[in-house]
């Protein structure tokens, strides 16, 4: 399998991208609406967020949080909800992926307000909207670059998400509406070739906001050696095969009730800015970490059913 790299269009049912935390539940939340890679986006539409088995250190949380509330600053924007809690080895919930852009693209589009293209520090950037978050998060492996969840799990997942409204909403425009794939590398010069937005002025907190998001996303390198069983780099060449792209085949759903709640409630079929890539050991939660406690699974089994919990 591929580690991370350009994929026909196309090949995908039920995409997923597995993110380090905090990345992860900062997309799913809204907060953050660009996900930088070295690849371009090889899909549109609807991708689920997987958050990987690494805890993040307190020091990359604030890092991060630190770099969004500078940023949404510039704008005028200090009214942050970030989340309680980053949980691992989680299925989040989805955004939509409307388009991909090279970073220099993405700060001169002056359609744009500044807190959207200081993103932009990659060299792809994949342009996210309509966040949804699952209401309990469930535990599931995840695999490099860009793979299909498993029926199982999309058919569970699809029944428990819900909107999320982020601190400034966008919505980035197609060139062509008709054409999902229109927004793309180069697109931006040729269909708006006067768009050359203003160089942001950088006060020194948001200089040092961007300087820390960056140190702080050099910790998940792409020649980093070490895998683990969450980050799979090797999905199982039956699957492969069957859908001639790269697939989950081998999630796993560790509770026993959720497991029973499945069968007992079939469900139909439905149709970073930074850049993260390879996986490190886990490692032990420390006691002051903001840690999800997990998927209690009679408050999953009720989402199934399309209950809210009590």
């Amino acid at each position: 399998m591929k580690k991370g790299g350009p994929r026909r269009e196309g090949n995908y049912t039920n995409p997923c991208l597995t993110m380090h935390q905090p990345w992860a539940s900062l997309l799913v939340h809204g907060i953050k609406r660009i996900e930088g890679r070295s690849w371009p986006a090889p899909i549109r539409g609807r991708l689920w967020i997987h958050a990987a088995s690494k805890v993040p250190e307190e020091a990359t949380i604030k890092a991060m949080e630190d770099f969004y509330k500078e940023i949404y600053a510039v704008n005028g924007i200090t009214d942050i909800k970030f989340p309680e809690h980053y949980p691992v080895s989680r299925l989040l919930g989805c955004v939509e992926v409307v388009g991909c852009l090279r970073c220099e693209e993405l700060v001169q589009w002056e359609t744009l307000p500044e807190v959207v293209r200081l993103e932009g520090q990659t060299d792809f950037c994949w342009l996210c909207e309509q966040p949804k978050k699952l209401l309990v998060p469930f535990e599931m492996r995840g695999y490099q670059g860009v793979y299909n969840l498993e029926r199982k799990i999309y058919d569970a997942a699809v029944r428990g998400l819900f909107p999320v409204v982020g601190p400034a909403p966008v919505k980035f425009p197609l060139p062509n509406p008709r054409d999902p794939f229109s927004l793309k590398p180069g697109s931006i010069s040729a269909s708006f070739p006067d768009s050359k937005a203003s160089a942001i002025e950088k006060s020194s907190s948001l200089s040092a906001a961007i300087a820390g998001a960056r140190a702080a996303a050099t910790q998940f390198s792409k020649d980093q050696n070490v895998r683990t069983n969450t980050v799979d780099n090797n999905p199982p060449d039956s699957t492969r095969s069957k859908l001639q792209t790269t697939v989950v085949e081998d999630h796993k759903i560790h509770d026993t009730n959720l497991r029973d709640a499945l069968k007992a409630n079939p469900v139909s079929e439905q149709s970073n800015c930074f850049e993260e890539e390879g996986s490190s050991s886990h490692s032990k939660l420390p006691a002051n970490l903001k840690q999800h406690p997990g998927a209690p699974s009679k408050i999953f089994a009720a989402a199934l059913r399309g209950l809210k919990p009590s």
